[in-house]
Formats: C-alpha cells, structure tokens, sequence
C-alpha cells in the first residue's frame, strides 16, 4: 500500500479553468454585427435617397409656382416627369412602374394617390408633355403643383410596396 499512497500522494487537485471572457465575442457575434450594421446603413441610405427626392420635388414645385420664364417651362415639366417617376420607383417595384407611358403612367398615378386629377385633370399633360419639342401652354401650373403636392405627400408616409 505504501506504493499507492505515494501516487496518490503525487497527484494534484482537478483544475477548472476559469470561465471564459465575454470579450471579445466569438467570430459569430462579429459576423452578425456586421450583417446588422450593412442592413441599418442600407436601410438609412433608402430613406435618405426617398426625402432627397421629395425635397428636390417640393423645390422644383416651388420654382415652378414663382416662375416668370415661359421657355424654361418645358425643361421643368421634363423635370417634374424624372421626379415622379424616381420617387414611384423608389416606393413601388421596379417591374410596376418602369415600362409605363402615356396614359398608363396617368392611371398609376391615380392609383396610386392622385384620386383621378392626373388622367382628367391637370396632370394629363405629363403624358406627352415632357416629350414633346415644347411645352403647351395650356399647362395650368398651380393646379398641377397642388396635384403633385398632394400625390407627393401619399407616398411620403409609406413604406416600399412589394
């Protein structure tokens, strides 16, 4: 017995290491705070991108109330046009809104916040005014900024429409 009780005499007590440090996390943690922070700063440019446009509308629609200069009035209608048609695209998908013209454009304006003053009011000359070599002048500016106005601030509040 003198044998074993030499061995037993020479081992040492367990050791536990300590438990392990919450920093730095783990390789999983970083990925996912990576992944988050892409997300969030995708997100902000979106929503920085869609109150630019509306900002650069409400101006061009301010210029256009004070405007004076008649030959300048077609290079705003065309404009005007690119305006509608980034925030439509910025707010609706791309399939919906890209491919339409004339009087489709029209309709998908009504549809979409302008309660009929597009196709049978003011804002039918957005059809084929922008296109044209000049602008008409039976374009009643006010009456069109208000319609503008008010479609502008209906996709204003709403989020991206899938």
């Amino acid at each position: 017995m003198t044998g074993d009780a030499a061995e037993l005499a020479a081992l040492r007590d367990i050791y536990v290491p300590p438990p392990p440090d919450w920093w730095p996390p783990a390789t999983g943690w970083w990925l996912l705070l990576l992944i988050a922070l892409a997300f969030l700063t995708w997100h902000a440019w979106q929503r920085w991108s869609g109150v630019r446009r509306h900002r650069q509308l409400e101006h061009l629609l301010d210029e256009l109330a004070l405007a004076d200069d008649r030959r300048a009035d077609h290079q705003r209608l065309i404009r005007l046009s690119r305006l509608l048609r980034q925030i439509a695209l910025h707010r609706f998908p791309r399939r919906q809104v890209a491919s339409l013209t004339g009087t489709e454009w029209l309709r998908f304006l009504d549809t979409s916040g302008g309660a009929g003053g597009f196709t049978d009011g003011p804002g039918r000359v957005l059809a084929d005014g922008p296109y044209r070599r000049r602008a008409t002048d039976r374009v009643d500016w006010p009456a069109l900024a208000r319609l503008i106005r008010a479609w502008a601030a209906t996709q204003a509040g709403h989020a991206r429409v899938d």
